[in-house]
């Protein structure tokens, strides 16, 4: 492997490429790891709350994690296989435990102690997300713009409490937790009045944010959507409420990589927003048709994102994972989607792409395309692997081997 590495060093080194500082540029990036991946997106509320407002999670491979100790164990040896610093992120619905005689509304820190211990002892940051989903009071599909003001209310209390606790996260780590807000409001056929729910959405956002919390706790963030089931006909959080909607606020912009049209790229809109709103949230997945939230692959779409952030540069760009497939086993879809991730990222880091900014800054279009072309052969999978090594992260084979160690002796024993 080191001599692979090092052939591919004075490649690099030719077309003006320094893998080194590449290296240690890739290793300042921190993936935030979704929790929600453990335990299909149930959350450990224990109140028997259907899966609802759209989300839906396919498959039933064993040994989906049952409560927060066994999140934290897969997602500990998950991290073991994923090279870097990284950080973990929460849905609301995942609690350490429920209080007696208490909701969604009355959430705090109390809630998520354990998880706060946790972050602190292993030194891994923690973002978390409002769950306004699998609950009664999500009703008709609607929450925070229902016309009954005291489901709004009740919707609104949660929101300001998961800010606090993520204040809380961001107090014991040092680093800011990103608290991102996705609604599943909406229609399946098409409403009469499309205005008055989004006016009800956009005034229950400024009840939540009206408080302000410092940066360095807590960042907010509002996540777009095209569809989802049950709201096929109108959406009321729709890419342009949210674009609108963040920018008028200063808040971050979230960008799932499955909820555009397929023919939409998200990569294309980095740069757009980079350059006029500075913060993003990207939430990385795999559409298949739809919002399908497959295993995140190596595929053209995957490349561009992780080329759009290269160039742009990572700053102010967080990049979160959020897929949940249960046909497969849930620790090796982290790692997989996971290193996915960050080989794409250093895919877009090695690019030489003086040259072909050059030939396009001449207009040059010939030599531009040629140029993209030849950067495709470029040996990025030997710098991939003494990424790894200096990891100490072991090769796939190795990786599956352990993995299925551990599904016999401890995913397998969970009884659902």
């Amino acid at each position: 492997m080191k001599q692979n590495y090092q052939i591919a060093k004075e490649i690099y080194e030719a077309k003006g490429i320094d893998t080194e500082g590449v290296l240690n540029d890739l290793s300042k990036i921190a993936l935030s790891i979704h929790a929600w991946q453990a335990d299909d997106v149930t959350g450990f509320e224990n109140t028997g709350h259907a899966l609802t407002g759209g989300c839906q999670v396919t498959g039933n491979y064993p040994g989906r994690a049952r409560n927060a100790d066994e999140t934290r164990e897969d997602l500990e040896f998950a991290i073991k296989f994923i090279p870097g610093k990284h950080r973990v992120c929460l849905q609301a619905h995942q609690v350490d435990k429920m209080l007696p005689n208490t909701d969604r509304d009355e959430f705090s820190i109390d809630n998520f102690a354990t998880w706060r211990n946790w972050s602190q002892a292993k030194s891994i940051p923690l973002d978390i997300a409002p769950v306004f989903y699998s609950h009664p009071k999500l009703d008709h599909g609607l929450s925070l713009s229902h016309p009954d003001k005291g489901i709004r209310d009740f919707w609104i209390n949660h929101g300001k409490a998961i800010r606090h606790v993520a204040a809380e996260f961001g107090k014991v780590s040092g680093s800011a937790s990103v608290c991102n807000f996705w609604m599943p409001d909406g229609f399946k056929d098409i409403p009469a009045d499309k205005l008055a729910p989004r006016q009800r959405m956009a005034e229950s956002l400024n009840t939540i944010f009206a408080e302000k919390i410092s940066d360095e706790l807590e960042l907010d963030a509002l996540e777009s959507k095209l569809f989802g089931i049950g709201t096929e006909s109108c959406t009321i959080t729709s890419h342009d409420f949210c674009l609108t909607y963040s920018a008028l606020h200063d808040i971050l912009i979230c960008l799932d990589s499955g909820h555009f049209h397929p023919t939409e790229s998200v990569a294309d809109k980095l740069s757009a927003l980079k350059a006029l709103q500075r913060k993003i949230l990207l939430h990385v997945s795999r559409g298949v048709r739809w919002d399908s939230d497959h295993v995140i692959i190596l595929n053209d779409e995957l490349l561009n994102i992780g080329r759009e952030i290269a160039f742009c540069g990572a700053e102010d760009i967080y990049i979160g994972l959020d897929y949940f497939d249960a046909t497969i086993n849930r620790v090796g879809a982290w790692v997989i989607g996971a290193q996915n991730m960050l080989k794409s990222l250093l895919i877009g880091m090695l690019e030489p792409v003086k040259d072909v900014c050059d030939a396009e800054n001449s207009f040059d279009f010939t030599a531009r395309l040629a140029l993209s072309e030849e950067i495709k052969t470029l040996p990025w999978g030997a710098v991939w692997e003494e990424y790894l090594e200096r990891n100490q992260i072991l090769p796939i084979s190795d990786f599956l081997k352990l993995l299925k160690e551990y599904e016999q002796n401890v995913q397998f024993k969970r009884v659902n």
